[in-house]
């Protein structure tokens, strides 16, 4: 067996070595890595409000116990309302979307299903198709015909289907297309359908709920507090049947401590701005039309615009240069992506100005 350094020196052979990142190098830095895309977690004037309740001062930072042990919990409780009045569908709380995610697509996956997942859904959803030990396909990425093939030929021999995409693509930030996807559920009563709106929540949709709560098809919506609405946890939105089987059978809820309740107060805090900020989000889809029209990249802008080197070395360079210009984006390469498509991934954030945006481009036609 290959030992450990041996692995480690080949990783750093072939430009895939990785390490913990520091803070930002100086407030004169640019960070075009950070997911928060709506700013919030750099607004001073939040926390204190937030802060300047007594009730929010002497909430306990750690909830003790799992969701089915801890004494404390009118805060979780108090944010699946706020989340189910929005959703208009039950709301069960996770520590985080890969716990969301393994703990979720695991426990449905029951005897009798096969699982049809996007070719480049996240790893946490892989995750949990492979702790389910239910037989999966992945179907080509965006190609609704490769699919349909699929559950044209499969759908019949299973009790359920579940098949299961992102919304907005974490590493491309381009689309799932839902209509079309609803439309093939509709053929297939047999199809549980699952979309992870982790990139897409607080930042796209009506009051940034995401793209999947307009269709009541959509079975499962996952959606994660730690991007856009600047805190911690995820979630899911579901009918009352399903609730009730993941607080049973989903192990990653079971047996994890629960988030704190200061964590879900924060959280339910956040979730009462984002709904409001809609030139907030128009102002960001702005920004990211301006990055990609002005990289010529040809693509529907999202929020998350990548820039493919192809090269894991040559991305791992192309960072650091951009760096000493004042500009922080890290490289992602194999396993994040596939071998060849080593890319830079920027993200738009709200506390970004359009100046931001200019001089990037600048830095990248120089240095590309």
């Amino acid at each position: 067996m290959a030992g450990y350094s041996e692995i480690l020196r080949n990783l750093e052979k072939s430009g895939n070595y990785r390490t913990i990142p520091g803070d930002r190098v100086d407030d004169r830095c640019v960070d075009f890595s950070t997911n928060d895309y709506m700013g919030l977690a750099l607004r001073d004037d939040l926390r204190r409000e937030f802060f300047d309740s007594d009730a929010n001062r002497n909430l306990l930072m750690s909830a003790s116990a799992s969701r089915l042990l801890a004494s404390c919990q009118s805060e979780h409780l108090k944010l699946e309302a706020l989340l189910a009045e929005l959703y208009g569908r039950e709301v069960l709380l996770f520590n985080s979307g890969y716990h969301a995610n393994t703990g979720i697509i695991s426990s449905l996956a029951a005897e009798g299903t096969l699982i049809v997942a996007d070719k480049l859904s996240h790893a946490s959803i892989i995750d949990g198709m492979i702790l389910s030990r239910a037989p999966f396909v992945r179907f080509r990425h965006n190609d609704y015909a490769h699919l349909e093939r699929v559950l044209e030929k499969s759908a019949k021999d299973y009790e359920r289907v579940l098949v299961i995409t992102e919304s907005v693509f974490s590493m491309d930030g381009d689309r799932a297309d839902i209509e079309r996807l609803v439309e093939i559920k509709r053929r297939y009563p047999n199809v549980i359908l699952y979309v992870d709106e982790a990139h897409a929540f607080g930042v796209c949709g009506r009051m940034g709920l995401g793209y999947a709560c307009e269709y009541p098809e959509v079975d499962i919506i996952v959606g994660t507090f730690g991007k856009a609405a600047a805190s911690s946890g995820a979630f899911t939105a579901v009918s009352d049947e399903i609730k009730r089987f993941l607080i049973n059978r989903a192990r990653s809820f079971i047996f994890s401590t629960a988030l704190s309740p200061m964590t879900a107060a924060w959280t339910r805090f956040m979730v009462n701005c984002l709904v409001g900020m809609e030139s907030e989000r128009r102002y960001v889809a702005d920004l990211s039309r301006r990055f990609s029209e002005g990289l010529k990249l040809g693509a529907e802008a999202s929020h998350i615009l990548p820039l493919i080197v192809g090269d894991a070395a040559a991305a791992v360079a192309l960072s650091g240069k951009l760096l000493e210009a004042g500009y922080k984006a890290l490289p992602i390469r194999t396993p994040t992506v596939p071998a060849g498509t080593e890319r830079l991934r920027f993200s738009i954030s709200a506390s970004m100005s359009p100046g931001d945006i200019d001089g990037l481009i600048d830095a990248l036609n120089r240095l590309k």
